[in-house]
């Protein structure tokens, strides 16, 4: 499964989102843009990736552009499992 594909089946099942993951693209916005993206639910996708991927993600790499957009996240992921 690509990354963009895993990320919106993390996003859909962690934050409850349902079919309206099916619509996101790379450019679809998230922190800020998505109620359901609080504090709580960026715990809970980092944990989804960390498992998803075998990674772990340290504090110091997470920040508010990591969760910009769809594709930045994605981005983020596949830095961490190159």
């Amino acid at each position: 499964m690509a990354v963009l594909d895993t990320v919106k089946f993390i996003l859909k099942h962690q934050l409850q989102l349902g079919d309206r993951t099916d619509d996101f693209g790379m450019d679809t916005p998230l922190l800020g843009s998505l109620p359901e993206f609080d504090s709580m639910a960026v715990v809970g996708v980092l944990t989804a990736i960390e498992e998803e991927f075998g990674v772990v993600v340290e504090d110091d790499e997470i920040s508010a552009e990591v969760f910009e957009s769809v594709g930045s996240l994605a981005h983020f992921i596949e830095g961490l499992v190159e």
